[in-house]
């Protein structure tokens, strides 16, 4: 994954009739997300985030590791 795309604005989507966003082109490039890729979707507050699934489960399975050190 490319540097942080911390506070860069991408572009903007339009929700269609059947729940569906389009990501950006540029977002997707920039994230390298390519067709069937999964996301998981949070939300705070007034934001939904996106996240590729398995940037997630990495950082899961590092949290993990760290916790059962923490713990030792």
């Amino acid at each position: 994954m490319k540097s942080s795309a911390n506070g860069k604005f991408i572009g903007s989507t339009t929700v269609g009739g059947r729940g569906q966003v389009v990501i950006p082109a540029e977002a997707r490039k920039f994230f390298n997300i390519k067709s069937g890729d999964k996301l998981v979707v949070f939300a705070k507050s007034e934001m939904i985030s996106f996240i590729p699934a398995d940037n997630f489960n990495n950082f899961l399975s590092e949290a993990t590791k760290l916790m059962s050190r923490i713990k030792k």
